[in-house]
């Protein structure tokens, strides 16, 4: 139901939040202490898959709109 993706969403923001630097002391204590690694393992591949997508289409935009 809900719960899998409401689990999702807060992996997720904890990793962003984490990848960007704006993750508390409290929060990624808190996190660490809540759910497991494998959560957070999971939704950092996401993240960094969706920025390698984002950087290589920002590239290819950047070099047909130059070339």
């Amino acid at each position: 139901g809900v719960q899998p993706l409401k689990n999702l969403f807060r992996y997720l923001l904890a990793s962003l939040a984490a990848l960007i630097g704006i993750q508390s002391q409290k929060n990624r204590e808190q996190d660490f202490k809540q759910r497991s690694a494998l959560g957070y393992i999971i939704s950092g591949i996401i993240l960094v898959l969706i920025f390698i997508l984002v950087l290589v289409g920002v590239v290819k935009f950047a070099i047909q709109v130059t070339g």
